[in-house]
């Protein structure tokens, strides 16, 4: 009897752990608790909250394997816990950082990494009135930031400016912020158990639903260019699920998918290349891999990652991080109690030349426009690059942190202004003094 085989590239997907030399140790990690993930990483940094009488974060280069000195350098500005955290997707020497101190500070590293630890942040910005507890950088427009915050606002900022354009208020403590591929829209998820849609230029909540009725955590990802939105959470009974919906009808997921019972809430990643979802839980040792298809059933399980040694965070690398010869289609790295652990995800082949299918143009880290035009109302995809190493010279790195050029705010030009007035005045009184005659402006 014969039996239709699904015909899928990734079907053979498997998880490949670094060896213990080519991992990183020796962490004094954060005692904060709570359902944040608490490592971020891009193709240079992982960054990581560790212990101290504040809130410090860790930025370590990834090329520097091995035990981390015992006082590692660090950015260390928050009068509270570091609580998120996250790298700016166009200038991989930014981070933001957002605290227990109801505070977002935006930081610059060295173009040689962090050698010393650093108390002076690039912008310091104070309007939430509780703690910041979700960052998320827009994935197209340069220096455009979304924070969610216990005050029960999302605000949308523009760094540059040192300001927020625009505030959407909750009714709930906010638990997670996504983007949309190209930056149009944002998701978020509370404690009020609602899933909302939301305008980021006007603040309106153009849908909202009930994603999970369990009381626990849940967690959004989009799901690239297929425009359909992943929400992971859990039922009455705490089971774990996830679910995927239609953004233009969000009154019925079009797919649920249960998958065990479990206390850890889940981490949701996606690879719009391969088409792959990734969900870590935390607590547990597993990833789970499911590829996502256009249709009915909307999914299709691959395999489970299973260790010993349980999750605390995970962080996704950028595409362009990857080993294409190696066809390295995913890199995770998983925080535990002491140690990252590097996991590469690899889709065999027998050819050792470049595999196009595996690998087509990514995400370049790179703005497709600028803060004032997507205030403006302005949408763009993001641009992408070749993942070919022949082409590779065509790709430019992303700008470092020396290139972020602060705007003044009002307040700060107003105070320039008025120095200015009264030192004309000093100026005028001395000139009369002296029998001197002051020009007409």
């Amino acid at each position: 009897m014969s039996r239709f085989v699904r015909a899928s590239k990734v079907r053979h997907v498997y998880c490949q752990p670094a060896k213990p030399e080519d991992q990183y140790s020796n962490f004094r990690l954060s005692t904060a608790t709570g359902d944040h993930n608490y490592i971020k990483a891009n193709t240079k940094y992982f960054a990581v909250p560790v212990q101290t009488g504040g809130g410090s974060l860790a930025v370590h280069n990834l090329e520097n394997t091995g035990r981390l000195p015992s006082q590692p350098p660090v950015l260390d500005g928050h009068r509270g816990p570091v609580l998120d955290f996250e790298f700016n997707p166009m200038h991989e020497n930014i981070i933001a950082t957002g605290g227990d101190d109801c505070t977002i500070k935006v930081w610059g590293i060295p173009g040689e990494g962090l050698t010393e630890s650093q108390s002076e942040p690039l912008v310091d910005m104070h309007e939430h009135q509780r703690k910041v507890v979700v960052l998320r950088f827009h994935p197209t427009a340069e220096h455009v930031l979304a924070s969610g915050s216990a005050d029960h606002n999302v605000k949308v900022w523009d760094v540059q400016k040192s300001m927020s354009k625009v505030t959407v208020e909750h009714k709930d403590l906010l638990q997670d912020i996504v983007w949309s591929y190209d930056g149009s829209m944002m998701a978020t998820s509370s404690k009020d158990k609602q899933m909302r849609l939301v305008d980021p230029r006007s603040g309106e909540v153009t849908a909202s639903v009930e994603a999970h009725n369990g009381t626990k955590t849940s967690k959004l990802t989009y799901l690239g260019t297929h425009g359909t939105l992943c929400s992971v959470g859990f039922t009455r009974q705490s089971k774990r699920q996830f679910k995927i919906w239609d953004p233009r009808k969000l009154d019925k997921a079009i797919c649920v998918t249960d998958i065990d019972q479990a206390a850890g809430v889940l981490m949701p990643f996606y690879d719009e290349d391969t088409n792959l979802l990734f969900l870590g839980g935390k607590g547990d040792g597993n990833i789970r891999y499911y590829e996502i298809v256009n249709d009915a059933p909307w999914q299709f399980s691959i395999e489970d990652y299973r260790a010993n040694s349980p999750c605390r965070g995970l962080a996704m690398l950028p595409k362009r991080g990857m080993d294409v010869m190696k066809c390295e289609v995913a890199r995770m790295l998983k925080l535990t109690s002491n140690s990252v652990e590097p996991l590469s995800f690899i889709c065999p082949r027998k050819s050792d030349l470049f595999q196009d299918d595996l690998f087509p143009d990514c995400y370049a880290g790179k703005p497709a426009m600028s803060a004032d035009e997507f205030f403006e109302g302005k949408n763009k995809k993001p641009i992408l690059m070749s993942m070919d190493p022949a082409k590779a010279g065509s790709n430019k790195p992303a700008a470092a942190a020396s290139s972020f050029k602060v705007a003044k705010s009002p307040k700060q030009l107003q105070d320039e202004v008025d120095k200015l007035n009264v030192y004309v005045e000093k100026l005028i009184s001395t000139l009369e003094k002296n029998n001197i005659k002051v020009p007409e402006p």
